[in-house]
């Protein structure tokens, strides 16, 4: 028998909401367990709390034995009010609802009733980031799932870390990962799912004609993560590397395709300084690193990319908002007579309410020289924020002589504690 993951940090979530007056919204990569944590988590959890089974109507629009008068909006709505037989309180549980058409007028009238609680899950963010949710006016509540943390990972995986760690950034979070037994079953599930699910929903869902057009795409970010980029570059690199030609703008049509489709995260810059936005450049981090590498065949499994990709997405999880930090300053050598603009980055500016943490990623910190590369940005921030090195070394956490904490990815991604060490 499976072992179950326990998703605490997710399940109190759609606790704390519970009968808020809002519709719930899941949101997340295919896969990634929005319907575990809503159909087996969480509905375990109303039971224990003495809800009814028949006060928690669920219907799962992907299966195939669905009656497929439930995919029209009006008739779902007639099935729903159907269900309710007296005045307590009944749950909702509508699982890849964007198979229904119009379905956010169906859940706007279920919503006005005062003795329903509704949840709904869908794999696609541009049927309910911003223009569903605006069509709820203003009463939708967004919970996105992620892959499983590698704490989660972890505590289902076993006690060897070293290990789970490497499989972790190789094959990634993705819950069916974790049990399967062999590298050729992870990658073949992997890429299987990549190829079949991902990149035909992205097709299908946006009438691309150019799937090979597509998948270079995303091969050429996965291959590029943590660099910036943009759409003029990106076009550059499809002439000058495959020979072929594409414009910027549809280069952006991709990359927004890709996105709603919860694969790729796109990350800004932010101008410490100047308080400010940067356009033009941006980098990408992978949703899922296994998806990542499917998407390259398991070619190019850099330890180096791929926890920095692990440390962005352990911060989401977080639920810190994530930019790139640029800081400007003046550096006058002793050749020169005049100084001269310099430009550095912070890897990671996370914000969450009135907390702000500086991050920079290195695989390792093998020399002061290496140490000083790394710290420089945070030299010339002049705020008062923490500032914090996560390498890649199983390594006691340690303090450099500028007063920079440095940690090791365990520490970092096993107590969130440690950031205020």
């Amino acid at each position: 028998m499976q072992k179950r993951i326990q998703r605490s940090a997710l399940l109190n979530k759609l606790i704390t909401r519970r009968e808020n007056g809002s519709i719930k919204v899941i949101s997340g990569l295919r896969r990634v367990g929005k319907s575990y944590l809503l159909f087996n988590l969480y509905y375990d959890y109303l039971i224990q709390t003495g809800v009814q089974e028949d006060h928690i109507i669920k219907i799962a629009f992907d299966d195939d034995t669905i009656d497929e008068n439930l995919l029209d909006y009006k008739q779902l709505g007639s099935y729903i009010r159907s269900c309710i037989k007296d005045g307590e309180m009944y749950y909702v549980f509508l699982d890849e609802v964007q198979f229904v058409g119009h379905f956010e007028k169906t859940l706007n009238g279920l919503n006005r009733l005062g003795n329903l609680d509704i949840y709904v899950t869908g794999s696609n963010s541009k049927f309910l980031s911003s223009d569903i949710l605006t069509e709820f006016r203003g009463r939708g509540d967004e919970i996105r799932v992620q892959p499983l943390s590698f704490k989660e990972y972890l505590s289902v995986y076993g006690s060897d870390r070293q290990k789970a760690f490497v499989d972790y950034y190789v094959y990634g979070g993705l819950p069916h990962i974790i049990f399967c037994k062999t590298d050729e079953e992870k990658s073949a599930y992997l890429k299987n799912l990549y190829n079949g699910t991902y990149i035909r929903d992205v097709c299908e869902r946006n009438n691309v004609r150019g799937e090979e057009s597509l998948n270079i795409l995303i091969s050429i970010l996965a291959s590029s993560i943590g660099s910036l980029t943009n759409p003029t570059k990106l076009a550059n690199t499809f002439v000058s590397v495959q020979k072929r030609t594409i414009t910027d703008k549809t280069i952006r049509s991709y990359i927004d395709y890709i996105k709603n489709s919860f694969l790729i995260n796109e990350v800004q810059r932010f101008d410490i300084k100047g308080k400010r936005y940067i356009g033009a450049n941006s980098k990408f981090y992978f949703g899922d690193t296994g998806l990542r590498n499917a998407a390259l065949n398991f070619r190019q499994v850099e330890p180096t990319h791929l926890i920095e990709n692990v440390i962005y997405n352990e911060l989401l999880l977080r639920g810190f908002n994530v930019d790139v930090g640029l800081v400007d300053f003046y550096e006058k050598r002793e050749t020169e007579e005049k100084s001269t603009k310099k430009s550095v980055e912070i890897d990671f500016v996370c914000n969450k309410a009135s907390s702000r943490y500086y991050i920079q990623s290195a695989f390792s910190l093998e020399s002061r020289e290496k140490t000083l590369q790394e710290i420089r940005p945070f030299l010339h921030t002049k705020d008062a924020f923490k500032k914090i090195i996560v390498t890649g070394e199983d390594i006691k956490p340690w303090y450099t002589e500028e007063g920079i904490l440095v940690i090791g990815i365990y520490d970092f991604l096993l107590d969130e504690s440690n950031l205020n060490l």
